[in-house]
C-alpha cells in the first residue's frame, strides 16, 4: 500500500460480535453508516452485488469539502493498491497471449536491478522478488508529489538493492508492480492507460474507471483528506510514481463490476485465476485471501494519500463488495466486517463513539520524543491546533484521538497509546502486541 503506518495491510478478520440480527440487514447497515456520517468518521462510497446484480449502494460525505459537493454512486476515488489486481489481469492476459511467461526473468528489461537474472514475473506478482519497497524509503515523502520518468524510477529502485534471495520468502513491495507496468508497456508498445482501456475498461463497460492524471473535481474525481481535528486536504502523489501499483481511479460500483467479471471468468482463464489465487507466504498474485467467519474471499486493499479502499469476492452467494474512501477516521476492517455481516445476515453492532476534548495546555505533558529498548523505533509526539500528533521513525505523521484519560488512539491502524506523564512513559498497543517507550 502507498499509505504507510505501523501495520502493513489490514485483512478482513473473523470477528464475532454481539448484537441482534435484523429482519432487513441493509436497514441496519444504513443505521451503521448513519452513525459514521453523524460522527464524521467516513467519507466515501460502498457498493455490493449478489450474483452480478447490484444489492446495496450508498455514499457519504463530499467529493470536495470546499465546494460542499456531495459524494454519490458515480464519485471517483483513487483506489491505491487495488490497481495491482488490474495490473495482474493485464499480465495474465499477456501470458495467455504468449507475449510473456510467468517464469521468465526480468534481466532483459532491467539488467541493473540486483538479482534481475533470478527474479521472474511470478516473483514480482507474488512479492517474492526481494526488491525493496520504494515507498518505505526515508526520502519518499519528500518527492512523491513530483512527476518521475521511467529512467528515474528504475534508477531509484536499482539503488535499493535487495532484501532477500528471490523466491525464498515474501515482502510487500510497490516496486514490483511499477516494474510490471514498464514491462507491459515495453511488451505491447502501448501506454499502461491504453492497455487498461482496451483490455479491461471497454470490454466491461466501466464508465468511471481510468488511469489517473491530475485530479479533476469537475469530473467527479474526489479530493482526499486526513483527519486532524477537522478534515485537512491531503497532498497528491503524482501518478507517474505508483503507476500500475496504485494510480487507477474508479467508483465503488465499477470496482464491484470488475470483481464480478474477474471471478465470473470474463477477464482471464480459469488457469490464470487459479494462479492468482495460489498463496505463498500470504500473497497470491494481485489477490489476498480474506476470511470472514467460515468463508474465504479474495480481494485487495488500497491506500494512497488520504484515499483508502478494499474489495473482495466471496463465492458463497456470489458476493462482490467494494469500499472506496477519500476520508477515513476509523478502521476500514471494521467497516468491511459490518458490510459483510449485513450481506450474510450476521450479528453486528451499530457503533457509538466517545470523544474526549482536551485543551492545548492539557496535551503538553505528553509531548516529546519516546524511544524503546524493544524495537528500533522512536516516536515524536507533538500537537497541532489542539490535536496530538505522532510520528515514528521514517513514517508519516498521524493524529491521535483522546478516548479517556491518558489514552489516545489512531483507529485507522488499530493503534492505542497509553501515556504515563508522571513517569514519562508510553505504552504502544497494536495487533495484540505492546511496546514500552520512555521519553528522552
Amino acid at each position: 500500500m502507498m499509505v504507510r503506518y505501523f501495520a502493513v495491510i489490514a485483512f478482513l478478520m473473523v470477528l464475532i460480535q454481539t448484537g441482534v440480527a435484523q429482519t432487513s440487514p441493509t436497514s441496519k447497515l444504513d443505521a451503521y453508516l448513519d452513525a459514521l456520517e453523524s460522527n464524521d468518521k467516513f467519507m466515501g462510497s460502498i457498493a455490493v452485488s449478489k450474483v452480478g446484480v447490484p444489492y446495496f449502494s450508498r455514499s457519504i460525505g463530499y467529493e470536495e469539502i470546499s465546494t460542499q459537493r456531495k459524494a454519490d454512486s458515480n464519485s471517483i476515488y483513487r483506489i491505491g493498491s487495488i490497481s495491482k489486481t488490474f495490473t495482474t489481469v493485464l499480465v495474465m492476459t499477456a501470458v495467455e497471449g504468449r507475449k510473456l511467461d510467468l517464469d521468465q526473468t526480468i534481466h532483459s528489461f532491467f539488467p541493473g536491478i540486483t538479482n534481475s537474472d533470478k527474479i521472474t514475473l511470478r516473483f514480482l506478482l507474488q512479492h517474492r522478488s526481494g526488491i525493496p519497497n520504494f515507498t518505505e524509503d526515508a526520502a519518499y515523502l519528500t518527492w512523491h508529489t513530483e512527476a518521475k520518468s521511467e529512467q528515474e524510477m528504475v534508477a531509484m529502485i536499482e539503488k535499493l538493492g535487495s532484501d532477500f534471495i528471490p523466491g525464498t520468502t515474501a515482502a510487500y513491495s510497490n516496486s514490483n508492480f511499477v516494474l510490471l507496468t514498464y514491462i507491459l508497456e515495453k511488451t505491447y508498445q502501448q501506454s499502461y492507460a491504453q492497455l487498461l482501456r482496451d483490455q479491461i475498461i471497454k470490454p466491461l463497460g466501466l464508465t468511471n474507471t481510468f488511469y489517473s492524471g491530475v485530479l479533476d473535481p469537475s469530473k467527479k474525481e474526489c479530493k482526499s483528506y486526513r483527519k486532524e481535528g477537522s478534515w485537512k486536504l491531503e497532498a497528491v502523489t503524482d501518478p507517474s510514481v505508483p503507476l500500475g501499483a496504485g494510480s487507477i481511479v474508479a467508483s465503488a460500483s465499477d470496482v464491484v463490476a470488475f470483481s464480478a467479471a474477474l471471478f465470473g471468468g470474463k477477464l482471464v482463464s480459469k488457469q490464470s485465476l487459479e494462479w492468482m489465487q495460489t498463496v505463498q507466504d500470504g500473497y497470491g498474485m494481485g489477490l489476498f485471501p480474506m476470511p470472514f467467519y467460515d468463508q474465504r474471499g479474495w480481494g485487495h486493499t488500497g491506500g494512497i494519500d488520504g484515499f483508502s479502499s478494499v474489495f473482495a469476492y466471496f463465492p458463497e452467494g456470489d458476493i462482490s463488495f467494494a469500499i472506496t474512501s477519500n476520508g477515513l477516521d476509523m478502521n476500514m476492517n471494521d467497516l468491511s466486517i459490518a458490510v459483510l455481516s449485513s450481506v450474510y445476515n450476521k450479528p453486528f453492532e451499530v457503533p457509538t463513539f466517545s470523544r474526549l476534548t482536551l485543551r492545548p495546555e492539557e496535551l503538553d505533558p505528553y509531548l516529546g520524543i519516546y524511544s524503546s529498548s524493544q524495537i528500533p523505533l522512536k516516536i515524536a509526539i507533538t500537537q497541532k491546533e489542539g490535536v496530538l500528533i505522532a510520528q515514528a521513525t521514517g513514517q508519516s505523521s498521524f493524529p491521535l484521538e483522546a478516548t479517556s484519560k491518558d489514552v489516545f488512539q489512531f483507529e485507522q491502524a488499530g493503534i492505542v497509546m497509553v501515556f504515563n506523564p508522571s513517569e514519562n512513559k508510553l505504552l504502544l498497543k497494536q495487533g495484540g502486541a505492546q511496546f514500552s517507550f520512555s521519553k528522552e
